[in-house]
């Protein structure tokens, strides 16, 4: 099914992921399916906005199992391979992108903890990329400049380039502290001095709770808070593009967890954030940065507590008239994610068999005309088509070839047809779900509530 070769830790992640209804890190190349006009919206973001200098902003809406997530991570591995930095984590409760208790803190350093390059993609790249940059100055320098690490001048030279580098980001706000720390960084670099190395980390990190303690450590008087996060993540993409990158690229998955929010005056608080956000994308004051959210229909369109019931989000994502009736455009900052048809389920069946033979080295007995068969089961036990979403589907197909493995006298459509085989489904519908389950707001005493 695929002319790619496909390794062993790859297709183990695949399989895994798949059995437990989560994406895979690696190996999605190997079971994209559909998505076309998506992807490529997304990476023309890439390539014509953010690299050009510019910011883009996007909310990828589906319904829950429609593939958003994995939507990301394929837009994730794109963007490694095109060597930008990306960084992505879940909003929930602990993190938001605002909130009186640190939120928009935790959000951050969730953030810088999982960064990545394309020579460390499962994250973890934040230290990394910050060595990278010592190494490649000292190389061009000695290349330039024709010197010798020893020689007296070679330090001098060093210096330079990299007040140099850290000018250039000048005019972006807290870029004094911010560029003042990464010199600290250098120098201690530089002396081999691993604490104060560790000092300008944890402030770069957010780490840092108390100003004093701060000024104790490299005196700079301010650090990162909960209202200026995204300010510094502006200062890293500036910073990565200069240093040979292409740019930054920031994932947000789980968006819904913000409509989730039972505090009204908390939800707006992160609303008027989002507006923030998409306004300093949108205007063109963020440089190479792109922002990427994934939620659910539910969060953009109710009016009483999603993104719509803030009018000034409203107004700014609400898709043209012209957008209707199976024409689209991706113009708007919406980007919507339909269920795959069912003839792209069966093709992405397909592709997992195949993967499920390769890895456990057998030689498959599953036909076309048995995809078909399940298919069919599986719609006709949950009802309707358009239930039949891949999360379920593609843990109930692994698990059956998991059965099979384990005993040879089964067959596949001897499993299927039995009384006994329930497909995977929601037990409630994943809209009416989404509204049931809220996240207790502890922000205030007054939290709101219902008579």
């Amino acid at each position: 099914m695929t002319d790619r070769k496909i390794s062993p830790r790859q297709s183990s992640a695949v399989l895994q992921a798949f059995s437990n209804g989560v994406t895979p890190r690696i190996g999605l190349e190997h079971v994209v399916v559909g998505r076309k006009t998506e992807v490529e919206a997304m990476l023309d973001d890439l390539d014509y906005r953010v690299q050009s200098g510019g910011a883009s902003f996007r909310l990828l809406v589906g319904p829950y199992g429609s593939g958003k997530s994995f939507m990301l991570q394929v837009i994730r591995n794109y963007a490694l391979q095109r060597n930008f930095v990306v960084a992505d984590a879940d909003l929930s409760a602990e993190r938001r992108l605002t909130g009186t208790k640190g939120q928009g803190l935790g959000l951050y350093r969730e953030l810088l903890k999982n960064m990545a390059i394309r020579t460390r993609p499962e994250g973890g790249a934040f230290a990394p990329l910050l060595e990278h940059w010592m190494n490649s100055i000292q190389e061009e320098t000695m290349r330039s400049a024709n010197l010798l690490p020893d020689d007296p001048k070679f330090t001098l030279l060093l210096e330079q380039k990299v007040q140099e580098t850290l000018s250039s980001i000048s005019s972006l706000s807290n870029s004094f502290d911010f560029a003042r720390v990464l010199l600290r960084y250098w120098r201690a670099y530089q002396a081999g001095d691993d604490t104060k190395m560790e000092h300008a980390i944890r402030w770069l990190r957010g780490e840092y709770q108390v100003k004093s303690e701060v000024f104790a450590d490299l005196q700079v008087r301010s650090m990162v808070t909960d209202k200026d996060w995204y300010n510094y993540l502006k200062l890293f993409a500036a910073f990565f593009q200069l240093i040979g990158y292409k740019g930054l690229i920031v994932f947000f998955d789980e968006a819904v967890n913000l409509y989730k929010i039972s505090n009204a005056v908390s939800r707006n608080n992160n609303y008027e954030q989002l507006l923030t956000l998409f306004n300093d994308v949108n205007q063109g004051v963020a440089q190479h940065i792109g922002l990427i959210f994934s939620g659910t229909p539910q969060l953009v369109e109710d009016t009483k507590r999603g993104l719509y019931s803030y009018e000034a989000l409203r107004s700014r994502l609400q898709e043209s008239r012209f957008s209707q009736n199976g024409r689209r455009s991706f113009a708007g900052p919406i980007i919507r994610l339909d269920t795959l048809t069912n003839e792209e389920l069966f093709v992405l069946l397909q592709k997992l068999r195949h993967i499920h033979a390769l890895h456990y080295k057998y030689e498959t007995t599953i036909t076309d005309n048995d995809i078909q068969q399940f298919m069919e089961v599986v719609t006709a036990q949950i009802g309707s088509a358009q239930y039949l979403t891949p999360r379920e589907v593609t843990r109930d197909f692994i698990a059956v070839m998991e059965i099979m493995r384990r005993d040879e006298t089964l067959t596949f459509t001897g499993i299927i047809h039995k009384q006994e085989f329930v497909a995977s489904r929601q037990q409630t519908n994943p809209e009416e779900l989404t509204a049931q389950t809220e996240i207790i707001d502890d922000d205030s005493a007054f939290a709101s509530f219902t008579l």
